[in-house]
């Protein structure tokens, strides 16, 4: 029995170790590798990439900080040298990974004092544990910590809807940019990360905290490398005869936006096809007609859409004039290849969005529309 506890701790300790390699290397790749290596076609947000490294290296010093409670044969000297790894955890660990869940939204940078306003009484208290040597306050600490995730869910269940409804207004793609998914994981893995903190369990547990850690950092290389970084999609450059046609024919007055914009649209978005380039953006499209796009993102409202509304209906009435043509001219087609050409870049993305514009989906649309037209 006592050689398979010995057996089993060095497996564990083997474990550990490499979960600490990994979390290292994952850092370093994130600093000094400027291309994706998951996603090449993306170029990620440095922002984001930095604060996971960073994030990534504190995993890394924290199996060198709790390293030592694996030794200590007193129950004193273990307990306080869990209390010091705890606290070095609210430092590091915690805080960071509420700053990668702020950065990841990219509709505006927020400030990042209010995340050491909430760790902050988790420091003083566990300051206070290991000046007394007492784990008395832990039970409150775990009450504060509790309530402070569930402030911050609620917070960035607000902020990622937000962060939904600009994307919408401001991009015809989506892809590669909505972040709503990884909130529920890395919450997950935020609650994880505490009860181990205020917690401790068996050798069972232990595997289980190093496998989530494995767990998270393959999540985050892949969510970091997936995600496009917005700040550089604005400047993206448009076909040389759309850069900016309409400012020498119309300048565009913010009392009668109905009557200047609309004309401006069908002439320089609907006419040249414009909607069939990838990641337009709001910004792009106002450019191309000669305003801006607050005055355009206005005059969409007032036509009771978004921009990725108003692009992907554009798209649709697309793909319903090259399959009529396909079918007039009996020529071999898919609903994938019309749906690539009509400007949508994968054809889930066209499903919803036909699904919403026709409330059929495009297989039952097609169909009726063959009996229709039989």
């Amino acid at each position: 029995m006592y050689d398979q506890k010995i057996q089993e701790g060095f497996f564990y300790m083997m474990l550990y170790g490499a979960v600490a390699m990994m979390s290292l290397m994952a850092s370093c790749y994130l600093l000094f590798r400027r291309a994706n290596a998951i996603a090449p076609e993306i170029t990620s947000p440095v922002r984001l990439r930095r604060w996971t490294a960073a994030f990534f290296a504190c995993i890394a010093l924290a199996h060198v900080w709790y390293l030592p409670t694996y030794f200590f044969s007193s129950s004193d000297d273990r307990m306080l040298g869990y209390l010091i790894a705890g606290l070095l955890d609210c430092m590091t660990v915690i805080p960071l990974l509420i700053v990668i869940l702020f950065t990841m939204l990219q509709d505006r940078r927020r400030p990042l004092w209010p995340v050491c306003a909430m760790v902050m009484p988790l420091i003083l208290g566990r300051a206070w544990c290991i000046a007394t040597r007492s784990e008395d306050l832990l039970l409150v600490l775990f009450g504060y910590f509790t309530l402070m995730s569930i402030a911050l869910v609620i917070y960035i269940v607000r902020a990622t809807r937000q962060y939904g409804r600009w994307l919408r207004d401001n991009y015809a793609d989506l892809e590669h940019k909505e972040v709503w998914q990884s909130f529920v994981l890395l919450a997950v893995i935020l609650m994880t990360f505490a009860v181990y903190s205020f917690d401790r369990g068996g050798l069972v547990y232990e595997y289980a905290m190093e496998v989530n850690v494995i767990i998270l950092i393959c999540y985050l290389l892949w969510r970091v490398e997936t995600l496009s970084d917005l700040s550089i999609s604005q400047p993206q450059s448009l076909p040389e005869d759309l850069s900016s046609p309409a400012k020498q024919e119309s300048s565009v007055r913010q009392k009668d936006l109905t009557i200047d914009i609309r004309p401006l649209l069908q002439r320089y978005c609907i006419d040249k096809q414009l909607y069939l380039q990838h990641d337009l953006s709001l910004f792009q499209l106002a450019k191309a007609i000669g305003t801006n796009r607050f005055y355009l993102s206005q005059y969409l409202s007032s036509q009771g859409m978004n921009f990725n509304a108003y692009i992907n209906d554009l798209r649709i009435n697309h793909f319903l004039s090259l399959y009529r043509e396909a079918i007039a001219a009996q020529r071999h087609f898919t609903a994938q290849q019309l749906s690539l050409e009509s400007g949508f870049r994968n054809y889930r993305t066209f499903s919803s969005a036909f699904k919403r514009k026709t409330e059929q989906s495009v297989t039952v649309w097609m169909k009726n529309e063959g009996l229709g037209q039989s």
